[in-house]
């Protein structure tokens, strides 16, 4: 354990404030308390610490890139049927046979409970079954979707904090009880529709640094809990724990401990505001990613540890979703039309180069919209020669000492100016008409939200790889 380290868990272990209080109080916390300051330290020692870019394992690469080409030259762009040509993803399940082996190593104290609407497809959520992963479902459709594949309902955590009345009585048909809420008025429908539910108090958290926020929309401010903590006892119900999200892409991992920390509070205030039965489940939420689980596992472990350390007699769950499959889809798609536009500026004499490739945003790429996400360009295919292995066909910067000289902009089938999949790209090779791209780490909230707008059908193929490797 760092020096850091050591002095911030004591600095705050012998604090007598706690956040809420601080938070509350007429003198606010302040970014350069104590508490931050540490914080602060301790993350910058993260990010010096060699280990830390350390990633767990290696992509099956020379797997994903037979799958890739054998399927491609099956394929004759001026002879195939319609459609043959659509794109594809290629899916490494070891790759998430792998990174559940990394959850644990890493955290191992905490359940997972996979959120079903980032990637639900079967093959993904049976291998994750099977592994002992439960899961996070916020519809009856996905309850539906997980019972069917004969998982108990007691690994399923119905994480929506505001229920259509009728799902709620479908859950309690299907006997799924643990439950999240943040307002009086879910507690009135629950008492009423499902009232032996265990149910989890979510609770905001310092989102602003995620790229996708989620406390705008859900979670009880701090200085409410009294108002739901005293509502849960009238009502007779079954607190079991409390729940939070501090957002997905988030740059600044102090958020999870402060919420780990306020979370603590709301189990204290629990027994001793309201004489409630001792909280039993922490759940931490999600919004892990690969490229930082080292650092973001790093904090959370530090905050458990100081405030529900083991033989506590609580329980740790999370929502993890794109963690678990986005680096296991790379995504890959034909280039369909090209056009030189001539720009003319004051500054500038160019002609600029659009291309238009068979998938985009209201296809299997919509993750742009949606979940702020910017797919990278690879190029795939060109000139009778395949470029997997080649880690620089392509940039987001035009000062690139001239190996990526051509600039580009990528564009999807429809015909909505919205369907763009980025401005301005540089390219290796000047790719034309039946040339291939490919996406890699597009496995997370892309297929599951693909629309067939304008008609184009964007239920992609999948070729499956790995997949005795992954039990």
């Amino acid at each position: 354990m760092s020096t850091v380290k050591v002095e911030l868990n004591s600095t705050l272990s012998n604090s007598t404030t706690t956040l809420v209080e601080m938070t509350n109080s007429s003198t606010q916390i302040k970014p350069d308390s104590k508490e931050d300051i540490f914080l602060n330290q301790y993350l910058e020692s993260l990010k010096k610490d060699p280990k830390i870019a350390i990633l767990p394992h290696r992509q099956s690469h020379a797997q994903i890139s037979e799958a890739l080409q054998s399927r491609i030259k099956t394929i004759n762009d001026e002879t195939c049927e319609p459609g043959d040509e659509n794109s594809f993803f290629v899916c490494d399940l070891k790759e998430i046979r792998n990174l559940y082996d990394n959850w644990h190593n890493k955290l191992p104290r905490i359940q997972p409970f996979y959120a079903v609407k980032c990637n639900p497809n079967p093959l993904i959520l049976r291998q994750l079954a099977s592994m002992g992963v439960n899961f996070d479902c916020a519809s009856k459709l996905e309850i539906e979707t997980i019972l069917k594949m004969g998982v108990s309902p007691e690994r399923i955590i119905y994480a929506n904090p505001c229920k259509v009345s009728s799902f709620i009585r479908f859950a309690k048909e299907q006997n799924v009880k643990k439950s999240t809420f943040d307002n009086v008025e879910e507690l009135y429908k629950i008492k009423k529709f499902h009232p032996n539910s265990d149910l989890f108090l979510r609770i905001t958290t310092d989102d602003s640094t995620a790229q996708c926020r989620l406390s705008t929309k859900y979670g009880c401010e701090l200085q409410n809990v009294d108002e739901l903590l005293s509502k849960v006892k009238e009502l007779n119900l079954n607190l079991v724990g409390v729940s939070f999200h501090v957002g997905s892409g988030a740059s600044d991992f102090s958020t999870l401990y402060k919420a780990v920390r306020d979370a603590r509070f709301v189990f204290d205030k629990a027994i001793k505001d309201h004489s409630l039965p001792a909280l039993k489940i922490l759940d931490v939420g999600g919004g892990f990613q690969f490229e930082t689980f080292n650092e973001s596992s790093a904090v959370l472990n530090m905050a458990i540890d100081e405030f529900f350390p083991e033989n506590c007699g609580v329980d740790i769950i999370a929502e993890p979703g794109r963690y678990f499959v986005a680096t296991a889809f790379t995504l890959a798609a034909h280039v369909i039309a090209k056009r030189s536009v001539s720009q003319f500026d004051s500054n500038d004499d160019e002609h600029r180069i659009m291309l238009y490739i068979n998938d985009g945003v209201y296809g299997n790429m919509n993750c742009i919209l949606f979940d702020h996400q910017e797919p990278t360009p690879k190029i795939l295919y060109h000139d009778g020669n395949f470029h997997y292995d080649d880690l620089q066909t392509s940039t987001p910067l035009a000062n690139n000492n001239g190996v990526c000289p051509y600039k580009v902009s990528m564009w999807g089938p429809t015909c909505d100016g919205l369907d763009c999949i980025t401005k301005e790209y540089y390219l290796k090779y000047d790719l034309v008409v039946g040339d291939w791209l490919y996406f890699p780490n597009l496995g997370a909230y892309t297929s599951s939200a693909a629309t067939p707008f304008n008609g184009f059908d964007q239920t992609a193929d999948i070729i499956y790889i790995n997949q005795n490797e992954s039990l």
